[in-house]
């Protein structure tokens, strides 16, 4: 997924509040979805979301990004 996909599936997640929702809406499977933000993240050099298995909260940087 290219860097600017990586990005509005970043969005969807945290307007969903959820890699599952996000991945529904987007027609995605989940896992795929899941790399793509962990691909951002590597990319960014900085962690954007905090995951549990309950939900998925912005990290202070991920804030930032989103804005």
């Amino acid at each position: 997924m290219d860097k600017l996909n990586a990005m509005s599936a970043f969005i969807q997640v945290v307007e969903q509040k959820s890699f599952t929702k996000a991945a529904q809406i987007l027609n995605l499977p989940r896992s795929t979805l899941t790399d793509a933000i962990k691909q951002l993240e590597i990319q960014l050099n900085t962690r954007l979301l905090f995951r549990t298995t309950r939900q998925v909260r912005l990290t202070d940087e991920g804030e930032i990004y989103y804005e």
